[in-house]
């Protein structure tokens, strides 16, 4: 019950929300069920990590409340030492629900010395609008810092068509270096996009991630679920990132998991 009480209050009083859900190959309590869906294991990841936390929240807390909820359980997260470092391949792709490119830098800190390649998915757009250079610039350009301080190898995107990869591909001063192509939305790819890709080295990539990967009332509800009586309605999600660590040599996932970054809206 204590835990429950405590977790109101930090909740109520945090206006930051950072989740790790550590690494989940290793998450035996994950693997119960299997998720039918990318959605549906980010919202049992964001469930099961904060109600892990929450009940390892002490039964006193200090007067001091924090405005930043790190929720990270240590023994599920994994530090990689400088010795492994090149023996790995760390791969990220990158949600973003809002289009603020600063939110791009903070998402790839990560603390590791440098991400071999990040993929990103621009926020969802109002039915009946089309992805433009105009939305992509900006976080490109973030990206594009992020590459010539070396936090970044490579930098890529996702579901651009070839009118527009050409367009991002022409006006960039760092070129993407892949394109993920929906497999729910075409089962071939386009040849134009094909043709394009080959001709500028760029590397076409699947992937099978619905358009939102988490809705806002998704993800309201992955953390009501967490612990009773939470005030979940002025939150909202600014970005999620899913990482992969593989062992280069023998081609095995090492690591997998989510960060997710949330903030308490301040027009409540």
């Amino acid at each position: 019950m204590e835990s429950h009480v405590n977790a109101k209050r930090l909740f109520n009083h945090a206006q930051t929300l950072k989740l790790h859900t550590g690494n989940l190959v290793s998450r035996s309590r994950l693997k119960k069920k299997c998720p039918s869906s990318p959605s549906e294991e980010l919202q049992d990841c964001i469930q099961g990590t904060l109600s892990e936390w929450f009940a390892s929240i002490p039964s006193t807390l200090d007067c001091e409340l924090p405005c930043v909820l790190d929720c990270t359980i240590p023994e599920n997260t994994e530090a990689i030492t400088p010795e492994e470092r090149d023996e790995l391949k760390v791969s990220v792709k990158l949600f973003l629900s809002e289009s603020d490119p600063s939110s791009i830098r903070n998402a790839v800190d990560m603390g590791v010395s440098q991400l071999d390649s990040v993929i990103i998915a621009p926020p969802s757009l109002p039915e009946g609008e089309a992805q433009t250079l105009a939305h992509l610039q900006p976080l490109w350009e973030e990206l594009e810092g992020l590459v010539h301080s070396q936090k970044i190898a490579a930098i890529g995107t996702s579901d651009l068509d070839k009118t527009l990869l050409e367009q991002l591909y022409n006006w960039a001063q760092v070129k993407p270096s892949s394109n993920q192509v929906n497999l729910a939305s075409c089962c071939v790819m386009p040849p134009d996009l094909t043709a394009f890709a080959k001709e500028f080295d760029i590397q076409l990539l699947t992937h099978n991630d619905p358009k939102e990967l988490i809705s806002a009332a998704g993800f309201q509800e992955a953390v009501q679920k967490s612990s009773k009586e939470l005030h979940v309605a002025d939150w909202r999600l600014e970005w999620v990132l899913r990482y992969s660590i593989i062992v280069k040599s023998r081609g095995i996932i090492k690591s997998k998991g989510y960060i997710v970054h949330a903030k308490k809206s301040s027009d409540h």
